[in-house]
């Protein structure tokens, strides 16, 4: 496992770009292009190769099929020749908890072993679903529990198209389309830096947003980043999604305190390259992502210093505020509900949005910046205990 300095990015180990499972292809998180090859290579004729590569696409991100039985659209006998060559298969499902304001969260483990979790927010006119983008982070914010993970690596476009697929699973979307979609948005705001995963991003949600299989929209993703600037511009340019920026502080001092990524890319860096992000508009607007840490971050001062800094930089931006969600052994707390109230009130009377973020997930650890994967919070032999009183229970 190779680990890098605050800031940096990271230097992961290489996977290969084709899952093999029992000697067969895995085909879920193949681009097109990618499928295409897979099936010439298997031995499709070239005049066959763009339809049967549609009915396969179509098959797998449209319907949700894994099994070739499933994929009735192609002819029997193909469908036995496929089989014999290629599989679609999803991660494990570790543990799937379920919060009582209906969030879910999903420990997914990956076929290395290592795990991420994925989180499905319901809310009244939407659906969200937070994707992790990395096994650990390597950014170290002191506020986020993710952060006190080491990186282990980055995940392929595979796993991460799959956290949208188990999770469309488990709402049962693909077997009774007559519900509506539930997963009706995806933020890129799970574990890890997603644009120290730029790559890999790009290719899942190129997948994501395919017109021909899940079909979400742009307008419906949004990545967020700590702010790395480089590639700030790039993600505007190649994926053309919503950016959320995670703030934290207006003031260079503490946000390098709590952020040690600032000490690289500092706040007048990060607010230039959100002015140049591309598409970015009033009706268009990038979101400013603000824990309220108690005593750190939520002064009039600093509430006054964040507007004068939107209004210099004259960004198209909403400010979320996110009340503190705290986790075992965290240093900070969550600022007072009527000190919030009164940061948010000051904010909007500026005319900026600032909306404050309704805790969601609390009582499963799914809340904004409490993920961590469980095989790091639990030891094996807790595991064990809990697997044999669980049995124990059964019988």
């Amino acid at each position: 496992m190779q680990v890098t300095p605050s800031g940096q990015p990271p230097i992961v180990q290489p996977r290969a770009a084709t899952d093999l499972i029992d000697g067969k292809v895995n085909l879920l998180g193949l681009s097109r292009d990618e499928l295409k090859d897979a099936l010439r290579e298997f031995g499709v004729p070239e005049k066959q190769l763009r339809m049967r590569t549609s009915q396969l696409w179509h098959c797998v991100y449209h319907r949700g099929a894994t099994d070739f039985a499933e994929m009735t659209t192609i002819s029997k006998d193909m469908r036995a020749k496929l089989e014999k060559h290629f599989i679609v298969k999803r991660p494990e499902i570790v543990e799937a908890q379920y919060s009582e304001d209906g969030t879910r969260k999903y420990l997914i483990r990956f076929a290395d072993g290592n795990e991420a979790e994925a989180v499905y927010i319901p809310e009244e006119d939407r659906g969200t679903l937070c994707i992790s983008s990395q096994i650990g982070c390597t950014l170290n914010c002191k506020f986020c529990h993710t952060g006190t993970m080491n990186l282990v690596r980055n995940l392929t476009a595979a796993e991460i198209v799959a956290q949208m697929m188990i999770a469309r699973d488990d709402l049962d979307e693909w077997q009774d389309p007559t519900k509506g979609r539930q997963v009706t948005n995806i933020v890129m705001m799970g574990m890890g830096e997603p644009l120290y995963n730029f790559d890999n991003v790009k290719k899942a949600l190129d997948i994501i947003m395919d017109e021909e299989g899940i079909q979400l929209s742009r307008r419906r993703i949004t990545l967020s980043t700590s702010g790395v600037v480089p590639h700030m511009e790039r993600a505007g340019r190649e994926i053309g999604v919503n950016l959320a920026v995670s703030l934290h502080s207006p003031r260079n001092d503490v946000r390098s305190e709590i952020m040690p990524i600032n000490k690289k890319y500092d706040l007048e860096q990060v607010l230039q390259a959100c002015a140049d992000y591309p598409g970015g508009s009033n009706s268009r607007r990038i979101t400013f992502e603000y824990a309220m840490l108690k005593g750190i971050n939520d002064s009039d001062a600093d509430a006054k210093e964040l507007v004068r800094l939107i209004r210099k930089y004259k960004l198209p931006v909403k400010v979320n505020l996110i009340p503190f969600n705290p986790w075992p052994g965290v240093n900070y707390e969550c600022s007072d509900e009527n000190r919030i109230k009164r940061f948010s009130d000051y904010i909007f009377k500026e005319g900026i949005s600032a909306p404050i973020r309704t805790p969601r997930g609390r009582d499963i650890m799914a809340a904004c910046g409490q993920l961590k994967s469980a095989s790091e919070k639990k030891s094996k032999g807790q595991i064990f205990r809990e697997d044999a009183a669980a049995k124990e229970a059964a019988n």
